[in-house]
């Protein structure tokens, strides 16, 4: 293992143990006003767990919009497809610490917006994710608006190491605000 994947493994242990300590009752339902979601028809997002920043409320509203929902499926290689979802619970299946959506992959090249999994954000938009690489192979293949979401204060200064297959995010959202980046 390189140096690189060391700094980032360190960095990721000690995100998550400061997450650890937050209050996790949040919303980031405020995107769904943002002028980019005005004009989107589909939609991809996730289910969180844990820690992460909760979607469920976001991905009811997403649904009671008219908007296609669209969920991540992970393949035995760890890459991601993408499979509609309509809200049944019914419809997803646990596969480790996630659920995940059954039925057909739909083409990655009609989504819109990606609301992305992140555990701290650059003020470049460089995010660091879980570690697992998934996500930066899955929004290199598509054209979406991709939006992170963060607790308020996972928006650094602090630099941490970007690798040329890290994908830079569009935007970030806290419980209170957008911040978007150039790309």
């Amino acid at each position: 293992m390189d140096i690189t994947n060391l700094e980032k493994q360190e960095l990721r242990k000690r995100f998550r143990s400061e997450r650890s300590l937050r209050d996790l009752a949040e919303s980031w339902t405020h995107i769904l006003t943002s002028s980019e979601f005005k004009d989107a028809k589909t939609i991809a997002s996730y289910i969180s767990y844990g820690e992460e920043p909760q979607t469920k409320d976001l991905n009811e509203l997403i649904l009671k919009s008219g908007k296609n929902l669209v969920l991540p499926r992970t393949l035995k290689n760890k890459d991601l497809e993408w499979v509609s979802w309509n809200g049944d619970s019914s419809e997803l299946a646990k596969s480790g610490k996630i659920l995940e959506p059954i039925g057909a992959a739909i083409s990655g090249e009609i989504i819109d917006i990606a609301i992305v999994p992140t555990l701290h954000v650059t003020r470049e938009g460089h995010r660091l994710g879980q570690g697992g690489g998934s996500y930066d192979r899955a929004l290199v293949k598509i054209s979406a608006w991709r939006i992170g979401l963060i607790y308020s204060g996972e928006l650094t200064v602090e630099p941490f190491p970007v690798e040329p297959h890290d994908v830079k995010l569009s935007a970030v959202a806290t419980p209170d605000l957008i911040v978007r980046f150039t790309n």
